[in-house]
């Protein structure tokens, strides 16, 4: 877990719920990506479907034992374990859909700029539809596990359903944007 930011008199305290080590190391990320670029991706990721789909009480709670190292108490393990096992997929799956698009481009003074590498081809626009499609699908199959565990097992988190006002209310459904329908 990192701490994005520190903590200011202005600006709270910014957690992210998987390191880009390993992001890295769980996705098909090569480990000489430069970590500074891959940041931006993990927080939008996390901030747009995490948040929607644990909600905001939750997710606050989540960050919150982070930043006071109470995750590691036992009395938490529940939540825990709910980062652990199932937080952390969903989030490495959508990182992976939120970087793909932007991978191979660079903005600096000169302009938008294509990467080329001596050595390799370009993957085509259509090869990386393909591949943000197939992380979308192993994110939503993370995501529909999260919310099995869940119905099952809300009681153990009582921030699931009871969002203060003002806080975004967890969405408990998956619309499946491909795969086999039958």
């Amino acid at each position: 877990m990192l701490i994005q930011h520190q903590k200011h008199k202005y600006m709270a305290v910014k957690v992210l719920f998987i390191t880009v080590n390993l992001l890295k190391k769980k996705s098909i990320i090569d480990g000489n990506v430069d970590s500074g670029k891959l940041l931006q991706y993990i927080e939008v990721a996390q901030d747009t479907h995490i948040q929607n789909y644990l909600g905001g009480t939750l997710y606050n709670k989540l960050m919150d034992l982070i930043v006071s190292s109470d995750i590691e108490l036992p009395e938490n393990a529940d939540y825990k374990f709910l980062l652990d096992e199932y937080v952390r997929d969903m989030l490495i799956w959508f990182t992976q859909e939120a970087y793909l698009p932007f991978s191979m481009f660079q903005v600096n003074n000169g302009g938008v700029y294509k990467h080329v590498s001596e050595n390799s081809d370009l993957a085509n626009k259509d090869e990386v539809e393909y591949l943000i499609q197939k992380t979308r699908n192993y994110a939503e199959f993370y995501t529909k596990r999260f919310l099995d565990y869940m119905c099952n097992n809300s009681v153990l988190y009582k921030e699931y359903s009871n969002n203060k006002q003002g806080e975004m209310y967890p969405d408990k459904d998956v619309n499946f944007t491909g795969g086999w329908y039958v």
